[in-house]
């Protein structure tokens, strides 16, 4: 139906879109490739990375097969808007939607993966979420979407538009990719100098583990926010996503966090993500963290920079993942990370080597920040162009602003 002359007719997204449920054995059918929610990058549609089937201990949830042009969506955590377009056949788990257009005359199937990152999309699929530890969504929710139609001619002329976006993010992406890499060398070579004296980390600085989270810190008169691994990734900090527990003063002074303190996650399902760590620059105030977490504070006789560093390379290049404790979950407890070894050089050599890793994190951030602008550019773009002809002028400020 029309909501007023001139405007796209408004469809269920249901009425267009099937959930693809086919069944595999995927040693058996001779897949090569299985796709799971870490492989998945939040806001963009090019699968990057992927796990091989062969040789890896696939559980029982992964038996849906996917194909060249259909679309991946991942139905836990939906705030983290992960859509993926799939461009090579593989197996992902039962928690990810395999759709495609049901009708390829009235939504173009290149069209399907931009209605998907509208964020009228995700309003409606975080909406229909249940759960508050770990959010999904159902399918037959998802299928309730509503949202208007355009013509055939007018969807590849969108659908072109959005795909040459896409295609100049992915580039900027294998950019910074390379700039990543570089970075790596950088940490693999300016470390590499065997005649540095060497202390343990814990005569280095303060190894401290956070505060664990249980029922009697949910509330209090002294709620603060805390830091927990979904915070902590590879030198950055992710901050939209803070939550709060009781910090009493006697906590509060063990577990507060200050600027330069070095943050390491302690526990982690995959072995190369213990120690992975980022820099806490005094983002929030009143802040602390939780027992997932490590925090190295330096000493005099090493710059917080230079250790980060130090610490990055050992999660990079293993030595953290070859001496963690656990099996399923893999741990670097404080007094393992307390008796690793850290070279300590003079402040003077720290200081270039720190100094040639922020050239190379300068590069990175750089590119990192140009490729976010592409990717908001297009987000807005798509939010305009799926309004219609009919929407008024506010309807398309609003949807710009969205996405801003």
């Amino acid at each position: 139906m029309n909501v007023q002359q001139g405007a796209w007719p408004t469809v269920r997204f249901g009425s267009l879109v099937r959930q693809v449920k086919d069944l595999t054995d995927p040693v058996a059918d001779g897949l090569e490739r299985f796709v799971a929610g870490e492989h998945m990058d939040s806001r963009q549609l090019h699968i990057a990375r992927w796990g091989d089937v062969k040789g890896s201990s696939l559980g029982p949830a992964f038996h849906r097969r996917f194909r060249p042009g259909q679309v991946l969506y991942g139905s836990r955590r939906t705030y983290l808007r992960k859509v993926s377009y799939a461009e090579f056949e593989g197996v992902c788990a039962n928690t990810t939607f395999v759709l495609e257009s049901a009708e390829p005359g009235e939504l173009l199937p290149e069209m399907l993966p931009f209605l998907m990152t509208a964020d009228s999309f995700h309003r409606h699929s975080e909406y229909w979420s249940r759960g508050s530890v770990n959010p999904y969504v159902n399918w037959p929710d998802i299928a309730k979407y509503e949202f208007p139609l355009p013509p055939p001619s007018e969807q590849r002329r969108i659908a072109d538009l959005l795909w040459s976006f896409e295609r100049t993010a992915r580039a900027k992406a294998t950019a910074l990719e390379a700039a990543r890499q570089a970075e790596l060398v950088a940490l693999a070579e300016l470390y590499d100098e065997p005649g540095w004296p060497v202390q343990r980390v814990g005569e280095a600085g303060e190894v401290q583990l956070g505060l664990m989270r249980s029922p009697k810190v949910h509330a209090g008169a002294d709620m603060r926010p805390y830091l927990r691994v979904a915070n902590v990734g590879d030198d950055e900090l992710f901050l939209d996503d803070v939550l709060e527990m009781n910090f009493a003063s006697a906590a509060f002074a063990k577990y507060a966090l200050r600027p330069k303190d070095v943050l390491l996650v302690e526990g982690n399902s995959s072995r190369d993500q213990v120690g992975r760590a980022a820099m806490y620059g005094g983002e929030i105030e009143n802040c602390c963290f939780q027992k997932t977490l490590l925090r190295f504070r330096a000493g005099d006789d090493v710059l917080p920079e230079f250790a980060l560093g130090w610490f990055r390379r050992c999660q990079h290049f293993g030595a953290f993942a070859r001496v963690s404790a656990g099996t399923n979950i893999a741990h670097l407890p404080a007094g393992l990370l307390s008796a690793q070894p850290i070279p300590v050089p003079p402040l003077s050599i720290q200081q270039r080597v720190v100094e040639r890793l922020e050239a190379a994190r300068e590069l990175r951030t750089t590119l990192a920040e140009d490729l976010t602008q592409t990717r908001n550019l297009m987000q807005r773009t798509l939010n305009v162009l799926l309004q219609g002809p009919g929407a008024s002028a506010e309807t398309r400020t609003a949807a710009v602003d969205c996405s801003a």
